[in-house]
């Protein structure tokens, strides 16, 4: 394979893969029970929203945005709006670990839960998705960014 072709390869494969894990487990919370964060989901769009939002429809909408997002990365469809969409969602992943700990923690502070491992996987998806920002290149005739898949 030559060097062209490869980083041809490799500039869908992140994109891909990306897809792959949001669309699993988004269409996990849509089934009950199915999903490992379930319950933490849920606790934690009631604190963020004050009850304002009910348990089940905060879910249905966080599947559905997880859902959407795995769909347009699977389908190539990598514009900004989509790839800060997902950087915002990662990044409120974390929101657990300032809003739940004892859910994350348990008893002790040192002690790292399932959950919580579930959670700090979510760093490598933030870097790679961080990484795909590159691709956008501000055109200032048109002003506005536009993708730009390098290929050398």
């Amino acid at each position: 394979m030559t060097y062209k072709l490869n980083v041809q390869y490799n500039n869908r494969i992140l994109p891909s893969t990306i897809g792959i894990v949001y669309l699993f487990f988004g269409l996990l919370k849509f089934f009950p029970n199915t999903s490992p964060a379930e319950d933490l989901v849920e606790e934690t769009i009631t604190n963020l929203t004050y009850n304002l939002v009910p348990d089940q429809m905060g879910l249905l909408l966080l599947a559905s945005f997880e859902t959407f997002i795995g769909i347009a990365f699977l389908a190539n469809l990598r514009n900004k709006y989509i790839i800060y969409s997902a950087i915002a969602h990662i990044v409120m992943t974390f929101t657990p670990v300032f809003i739940l700990p004892e859910l994350l923690f348990g008893k002790n502070e040192f002690t790292i839960t399932l959950l919580s491992q579930y959670i700090f996987k979510n760093i490598i998806i933030l870097g790679a998705l961080l990484s795909l920002t590159k691709e956008f290149k501000v055109d200032k005739k048109k002003g506005y960014n536009r993708p730009i898949i390098k290929t050398y």
